[in-house]
């Protein structure tokens, strides 16, 4: 048969230890092609790249020509890989063999071309950058070159135009985490040595992450913490639920943490933005707890805590309303000048230590209560002296009791619209802070990701 004969004529005194040219200072020209399958898997802790690609090259052997027309018209043969010449190309970022398929034979036509098609899994060494995960673009390199002959023995080239390398997605397998954008190419020449170049022709996949898993998993119940955050703030200061309310939002927040922190991909040269974002978010859940905290111990406990300082009282119940546009800020203002005239009425009572004079219908007890009449009628009672006596002094301190009373009950008020519009402000400084971290982190996200 024809194959049988055409085979036996090419193979019969061939030597595959030998370059395939009749002159030894003809270059051979290896053209080769890469074509991207699929994205396995991207380690980002030990740095490499996984892919499977499609991959092709020809070149020209000068001993495996023949006339068609001695061989029943026959143009083109299978030979086997192993019983003809073939280019030492590897790839420069190889880290291990991938479970790639054999293929065992190579397609030779009558004037010489061979064509090695096969497809490889290739494993290779990538540097990847996750600062922007889990909007990251990675842009890997693969390398093909000679790893013996030089530029004068193989040159490399491309089989397809550049253009057609860097958009053609017709075989890629667009299902997975990874989305492939384009393939760039290049040709460049490097030397080990001052006489030695070697040609080499680089790859560049670029590939994006698609975001929405993480963004359901990630970013949206790290948002929707923060915002039950900013809701906890209208729950009053001088109750105890804020409190309580606020350490479970941070307890909540740390087991969310230690759930995610298996998804966050690892690396020893940086931290992903999105660590940070869960730290900062972290660090404003206990800001918040912490100006609670504070809040509460304003409005709480007033037998232990002074009179409210005059600067206090202007920056905070005049200045301070005027700013926030607190609505009733007039109530704060008279609430404040009641509680200073009954401080002074409290100071001149205290002063003149004589009780309020008593309003009676009985003549007889208003002089028993009275100035001289008393000692007058009662100069030759003694029993009787003691005992009213006894009853003054008893309602003097019930009076006395009355009025601290009161007085407390007027520094716990101060120290309640204190704490009220302190908690307003540092809410207001709170939301802001929070407001400006989102959109400084959604713009920067939205711009990595339209780039």
């Amino acid at each position: 048969p024809a194959l049988r004969r055409l085979s036996h004529h090419l193979l019969a005194h061939y030597q595959k230890g030998t370059r395939p040219v009749r002159d030894w200072r003809t270059t051979t020209n290896v053209a080769i092609d890469l074509m991207v399958y699929a994205i396995l898997s991207v380690d980002e802790k030990d740095q490499v790249l996984t892919t499977y690609i499609w991959y092709r090259q020809h070149w020209i052997d000068e001993f495996l020509k023949w006339d068609p027309a001695r061989f029943d018209n026959l143009t083109q043969i299978s030979l086997p890989v192993e019983s003809i010449w073939v280019p030492d190309i590897l790839i420069n970022e190889f880290v291990d063999v991938g479970k790639s398929p054999h293929v065992p034979y190579v397609y030779v036509s009558h004037h010489g071309e061979v064509q090695n098609l096969k497809p490889i899994q290739v494993m290779t060494a990538c540097s990847l950058d996750i600062y922007n995960f889990p909007f990251d673009v990675q842009n890997c390199s693969l390398t093909f070159t000679s790893w013996l002959h030089h530029i004068r023995d193989i040159n490399l080239s491309l089989w397809r135009q550049p253009e057609l390398v860097k958009f053609d997605q017709s075989v890629f397998m667009n299902q997975g985490e990874w989305e492939l954008l384009y393939v760039l190419s290049h040709f460049q020449e490097f030397s080990v040595k001052s006489s030695d170049r070697y040609a080499e022709m680089k790859f560049y996949v670029v590939i994006r992450r698609r975001p929405l898993f993480y963004t359901v998993s990630l970013l949206l119940p790290s948002i929707f913490l923060m915002v039950m955050d900013i809701v906890g703030f209208y729950l009053p200061p001088h109750s105890g639920e804020r409190v309580s309310f606020k350490i479970t939002l941070l307890l909540g927040y740390s087991v969310f943490l230690i759930i995610v922190s298996d998804t966050l991909p690892a690396t020893a040269v940086g931290t992903p933005l999105i660590g940070i974002y869960f730290v900062v978010c972290m660090a404003l859940l206990v800001i918040s707890l912490t100006e609670t905290i504070l809040i509460v111990c304003l409005v709480h406990k007033q037998d232990l805590q002074p009179h409210v300082p005059e600067w206090l009282k202007h920056l905070l119940l005049e200045r301070a309303t005027i700013l926030l546009c607190i609505r009733d800020r007039k109530k704060f203002s008279q609430s404040r000048m009641q509680t200073l005239d009954t401080s002074r009425q409290v100071e001149n009572n205290d002063s003149t230590a004589k009780p309020t004079p008593y309003v009676c219908e009985d003549p007889r007890e208003c002089g028993a209560v009275g100035g001289t009449r008393p000692a007058l009628a009662f100069a030759g009672r003694p029993e009787g002296s003691a005992a009213l006596q006894e009853v003054l002094r008893e309602t003097t301190a019930i009076r006395q009791l009355l009025e601290k009373r009161e007085e407390f009950r007027d520094l716990a008020r101060e120290w309640l619209q204190v704490g009220y519009v302190l908690d307003v402000l540092l809410f207001r400084v709170y939301l802001a802070a929070v407001l400006a971290y989102s959109i400084t982190l959604g713009t920067l996200w939205s711009v990595w990701r339209d780039a």
